[in-house]
């Protein structure tokens, strides 16, 4: 292998991770993988669909290299297996079904290398009257339940969180767990498996703390009403006077204490414990919060144990003093980013190249992975903007 990928660079050097080109999930997935080290090869189509974004700033696919295989084509499949043979870890996003009519599914890939985790990332999952229907984020974190929890008001609609909570928490990190541990098993017993990991499974998964206060009674099955939904005066987000917002999770009472001080509505500090009277406090939070800026704010709750932050907006992030003191985000060929995480005291994850470009690194791995047939490098495409059917999760 090149000197860049036999670097002591995170627990997870020496690993070898093919990765199948798709969107969404499977690119973060196996970029977390690249981050904690592994030598992630991306094998990417002529022509192959991405995010529709510059490919060099495409920031899912740092750390990785990328190689051109046309899985349609006579010997694509076959260079493919070449590359799975001395692989550890294959991650796929196809639909279910694609990865075996394209002949790189879990059967001859496992054929030919008995230890190899298969992980398959979808939103549906392999099986299930949905599995092979399209679908995005929000429709995968609608059906678990998860997205009627987001939002203000219990009489209007939930509210988007992105696509944070299905793709990247329900579905890149379960996708991660399950090949983290089924590599460990690998380990052990020389055996490899298929990983099946489906952002609605994964949702569902992160609403278990929900579903045990539901069944103690103490969470109600609408949004806004709860403590952790914004149904709580003194943990949700308030308006400041320039049009910023402030956020408050002030929960316990030493904190809550603190925060009224600071905030100066000691008199009505005392309703914290009259939920009927819940709506006069928050409008006695709300228009204190609106009596000064943001930044004002910040001053005065900052360093204490109030439990108040600034909303900051995604380009103001990196220069909070906190993040900025701990490198939480970096710069690398001019791209504000952020860092690796999580963080290891003996193997910390690095970032050591920028995104991989469709094709570029075709001859190198080519030569690291002794896989001839990848020197037939064909020309550099252009990605096209849309998905196609195959790549979609």
């Amino acid at each position: 292998m090149s000197t860049t990928h036999t670097a002591r660079n995170g627990p997870l050097a020496g690993v070898r991770v093919v990765e199948l080109a798709g969107i969404g999930p499977g690119p973060f997935a196996a970029m977390l993988l690249a981050d904690l080290g592994a030598d992630v090869v991306r094998v990417d189509r002529p022509g192959g669909a991405g995010l529709g974004i510059d490919p060099a700033r495409d920031l899912t696919n740092r750390n990785k290299r990328s190689v051109l295989v046309d899985l349609k084509a006579e010997d694509g499949p076959a260079t493919v297996l070449d590359l799975v043979a001395r692989a550890d870890v294959l991650v796929e996003g196809y639909r279910p079904g694609v990865a075996e009519r394209l002949g790189v599914g879990p059967e001859p890939c496992l054929a030919r290398n008995p230890r190899l985790v298969y992980g398959r990332m979808t939103g549906w999952g392999q099986d299930g009257p949905l599995a092979t229907t399209a679908g995005h984020d929000v429709g995968y974190i609608a059906i678990t339940g998860a997205l009627g929890m987001i939002g203000p008001d219990p009489d209007g609609p939930p509210t988007v969180p992105a696509n944070l909570v299905g793709d990247y928490a329900g579905g890149s990190l379960y996708l991660v767990i399950g090949v983290l541990a089924a590599l460990q098993h690998a380990r052990t017993h020389g055996e490899g498996q298929v990983v099946d990991a489906a952002i609605v499974d994964g949702t569902a998964h992160l609403t278990t703390m929900i579903h045990g206060m539901l069944a103690a009674g103490g969470w109600q099955d609408r949004r806004g009403v709860n403590l952790l939904d914004g149904g709580c005066p003194f943990y949700g987000v308030y308006e400041t006077s320039d049009g910023g917002h402030m956020a408050v999770g002030a929960l316990e009472g030493q904190f809550y204490a603190e925060f009224a001080r600071l905030l100066g509505i000691e008199e009505a500090a005392a309703l914290r414990g009259d939920l009927a009277r819940w709506p006069e406090l928050r409008a006695a939070v709300a228009e204190r919060f609106r009596s000064r800026t943001r930044q004002e704010w910040t001053s005065v709750f900052e360093g204490t144990d109030a439990c108040v932050a600034p909303v900051l907006s995604l380009r103001e992030a990196p220069a909070h003093p906190h993040l900025a003191a701990r490198g939480t985000f970096t710069e690398h060929s001019g791209l504000t980013q952020p860092a690796p995480a999580p963080r290891f005291s003996v193997t910390p994850g690095t970032l050591r190249s920028g995104p991989a470009l469709p094709g570029a690194d075709t001859a190198e791995v080519a030569h690291d992975w002794a896989v001839p047939a990848l020197g037939k490098a064909l020309p550099t495409p252009t990605p096209t903007p849309t998905p196609t059917q195959e790549t979609e999760a």
